[in-house]
């Protein structure tokens, strides 16, 4: 769809500096026949025709001029911060951005608006990368994410260049609640999936860089839904040296857990706020703050539950009455200063502290009694559904008090130095986590009048053969652990911009260094180092079609963190290795026109083989490890994206991913690892009613080949392959923009409102029903043992509203 009769704008924003970095007040600025100044805070907005050439003016009495050229799609907004000064005059005929380096170290850059608009149960910065080839997660409800065949905690995540951290004990992505990253506070959005950069950390698969905003001026942000709120607040003194952004958020899921087939008493609250602070203590030194801190709620009192499934000619029901409740509360406070110092043009020193504190909560008793049994199928009948005859019966009480307190505290010095095309970058990083936890959880199932002894013991034929030996929980874990973790990390990598003939080139290389210790209570100390070199290379050819190729190549370490360290007894095993994988990356990017408009081809194959692997199981969003190094794996793969304005002013794409990724475990041969994602296709599109442009449509679409898993929690995965249902996810929004920048009111009741926009939005459009685990019931009647599926969120509607002042 298109639009015509009405024309098209963007927008160019940003702050001109002098030499000093001190803002430049009165700064003229002139295009075509319009024309405007910069305020007192060196700041500039203005609108210019879209999909054409524009050249841009910016003068000053006191400073040489600076004249540039742009060619901007229609809608978008581009910040442009120059720096004027007294010695050269600046011509540039193209504005580059950052976008281009990112291109060649193989970053997908996302921008903060989209990942504003498009709509999903979680929505955020994770609910858009699930649209990338590579990344998966089928659960609506969780904003963890694997990619290309690792798992949630194989990701790292970065604020402004600083690490965060995820809590520890979330089993279920209906107690996660918030995402850390605020995407209100958003200003740039970075993602690699694999064969990343020394400068990056020690996991195995990806890296999430984020940048919060640097303000230029008073802004206030508002989103307000039936799943929650929130509100962000940002600013800049009058001498501009102190810049400030703050953002509260709350969230309640009752929305999405009412639809599910469970009844329940669920009182769910997740809140947050966050701040990024600066300071310009003159224009050498700059210090900023980051600050998080968050209240997760999760009560939870199932009622009753029924499941029905089977086939058409042998339905089957799940009838379970519940007592009892869970309330888990996870609590976890971040705090991290930055000081910048600008020693001269191509000098950069930082100096970062942070420190991460999280307490966290399982308590829960919840006793299931149940009935398996056949289903009334006379449409005709008053009893249609219900369930007639018991194939079994059967309870189970689950209980765990489990506490968790961890302390993270982290000093780190970077450096960056240019010198001619070259650029070098360090850093070295001290880490010490304290970690005081202790799990308490066990489980008794009564099949038939029988007490299940545990399935691992030999023999073990109840309920169909006695057992006249006493009593023991079918599962039962006990530890308490206090374990400390020093880290020392480090790195050092170079890069080079170059020419080969007349094509242009770039060169990265770099080593990374992490030794680390582990101590405690009742457990021997260890020390362990690894280094991991690292390199890319990219060349632009001299051709007539625009096209980019890349390879990146790396040994890559994940040295074990806590989780990693306990085994499925709850102890900790404090000789467990790095996981090691071996990185090879080829990709291209393919810019070309079609219809008059911008189009992207992005392809990327990639393998990876990793040693001293750590073999673990998912159980919804809880990863089990084994603690030890006894597998090997290999992942490989394609994946391709499709960008570009399928519909003029507008970014829309497809993606589509191929995964395999096995593992083999005590030499036992392959298998599929529980990441095994072997197809996935994915589309984010972006359109707006030609008649009524003013109402924007927004569609989210995913689909993923089903998991390995569902199998019961003791079985051995080498006598249990099989698969999950596929994956299958629509969401659509419907937003109509009442004030936008091309819409602004002088009086009435608009005037207060630099944006407005009122919306509809349907989560699961098709009411597919996906499950994510499956529960484990005994049917005497057959003797034989029934996966009954665990289904997620159903069709569920939302309006929403979102505000900026």
């Amino acid at each position: 769809m298109s639009l015509t009769g009405i024309s098209q704008t963007a927008t160019i924003k940003g702050i001109i500096l002098d030499d000093n970095n001190s803002p430049v007040p009165n700064v003229n600025i002139k295009w075509n026949t319009s024309g405007t100044t910069t305020n007192n805070n060196g700041f500039y907005s203005f609108n210019i025709p879209a999909n054409q050439d524009i050249s841009v003016e910016f003068t000053h009495l006191s400073y040489k001029r600076i004249a540039s050229i742009f060619n901007l799609k229609n809608g978008e907004v581009l910040e442009f911060n120059p720096v004027m000064n007294t010695a050269t005059e600046q011509i540039a005929t193209v504005v580059i951005n950052n976008t281009s380096q990112r291109e060649v170290e193989g970053i997908i850059t996302l921008k903060p608006e989209t990942i504003r608009k498009i709509p999903g149960a979680n929505a955020g910065v994770e609910n858009l990368l699930l649209t990338l080839p590579g990344v998966s997660n089928n659960n609506e409800l969780s904003t963890q994410y694997s990619v290309r065949g690792g798992n949630y905690d194989e990701n790292l995540v970065y604020v402004n260049g600083i690490e965060v951290y995820r809590p520890f004990l979330i089993r279920s992505g209906q107690q996660e609640g918030l995402s850390f990253v605020n995407t209100d506070l958003t200003q740039n959005v970075d993602f690699s999936a694999g064969g990343f950069q020394a400068k990056y950390g020690d996991k195995l698969s990806s890296v999430l860089d984020i940048t919060y905003k640097t303000p230029y001026q008073f802004e206030v942000n508002g989103d307000l839904s039936l799943l929650g709120g929130s509100v962000s607040v940002e600013g800049i003194s009058k001498d501009s040296k102190f810049t400030g952004i703050a953002g509260v958020r709350y969230r309640d899921n009752s929305l999405l857990v009412d639809a599910k087939e469970t009844e329940t008493n669920y009182q769910p609250s997740f809140a947050d706020i966050q701040t990024y602070l600066t300071y310009k203590f003159s224009n050498k030194f700059h210090l900023s703050f980051l600050g998080n801190a968050s209240i997760n709620k999760y009560n939870y009192q199932p009622e009753t539950r029924q499941t029905n499934f089977g086939t058409f000619s042998d339905p089957i029901a799940l009838l379970v009455f519940y007592e009892g409740q869970e309330k888990d509360q996870y609590r976890t406070f971040f705090g991290a200063f930055k000081g910048t110092y600008f020693a001269n043009d191509n000098l950069n020193l930082k100096l970062l502290a942070s420190t991460y504190h999280t307490t966290e909560e399982e308590y829960f008793d919840i006793l299931a009694q149940y009935r398996l049994g056949e289903v009334n199928t006379d449409i005709g009948g008053e009893n249609l559904g219900d369930v007639e005859y018991s194939r079994g019966i059967g309870s189970q009480l689950n209980h765990g008090r489990n506490d968790l307190d961890a302390l993270i505290s982290n000093f780190e010095h970077k450096g960056d130095y240019k010198i001619d095309d070259n650029r070098f970058e360090w850093s070295v990083k001290y880490t010490h986590e304290d970690i005081r936890d202790r799990l308490i959880e066990w489980e008794v199932i009564d099949s038939a009048g029988f007490s299940i002894r545990p399935p691992k013991l030999s023999p073990n034929e109840q309920p169909y053969v006695a057992y006249s030996g006493p009593l023991e929980a079918f599962q039962n874990v006990r530890s308490i652990n206090k374990t400390q973790i020093d880290r020392i990390q480090a790195y050092l990598q170079w890069s080079k911009r170059s020419t080969i003939g007349s094509s242009d080139v770039w060169y990265n290389a770099g080593v990374r260094a992490h030794n680390w210790s582990v101590n405690g209570m009742g457990i021997e100390k260890s020390n362990q180092t690894v280094f991991s070199p690292r390199a890319q290379f990219a060349i632009k050819p001299d051709w007539n079609k625009d096209m980019l190729f890349r390879v990146a190549t790396g040994l890559y370490y994940q040295p074990p963190f806590y989780r990693e360290l306990r085994d499925a007894n709850g102890l900790v095993q404090p000789n467990v290795k790095a996981q090691q994988s071996y990185h090879i990356v080829l990709g291209n990017d393919y810019s070309f026109k079609m219809w008059d408009r911008p189009f992207k081809l992005t392809s990327e194959a990639y393998y990876k083989h990793l040693n001293d692997v750590n073999p673990y199981t998912i159980e919804n969003v809880r990863i089990r490890y084994r603690a030890s190094n006894n597998a090997k794996a290999y992942a490989y793969g394609l994946d391709m994206r499709l960008n570009g304005e399928f519909v003029p002013g507008t970014e829309s794409w497809f993606s589509f991913g191929y995964l395999k990724t096995e593992e083999n475990i005590d030499d036992r041969g392959y298998i599929a690892r529980p990441t095994d994602q072997r197809l996935k296709f994915a589309a984010l599109f972006q359109d707006y009613v030609p008649n009524v442009p003013n109402l924007k449509v927004y569609l989210n679409l995913v689909y993923n080949t089903g998991l390995p898993g569902g199998s019961p929690s003791y079985a051995d995965v080498y006598e249990y392959q099989t698969r999950l249902p596929d994956y299958k996810r629509a969401d659509l929004g419907l937003q109509f923009v009442l004030v936008d920048a091309n819409k602004q009111f002088n009086s009435g009741w608009k005037k207060p409102f630099k944006a407005l926009s009122f919306g509809f939005e349907i989560y699961n459009i098709f009411d597919v029903q996906n499950s994510i685990t499956n529960t484990w019931v005994r049917d005497v009647y057959t003797k034989r043992q029934y996966g009954i599926p665990n289904y997620l969120t159903p069709r569920v509607f939302n309006v929403r509203t979102t505000m900026k002042f």
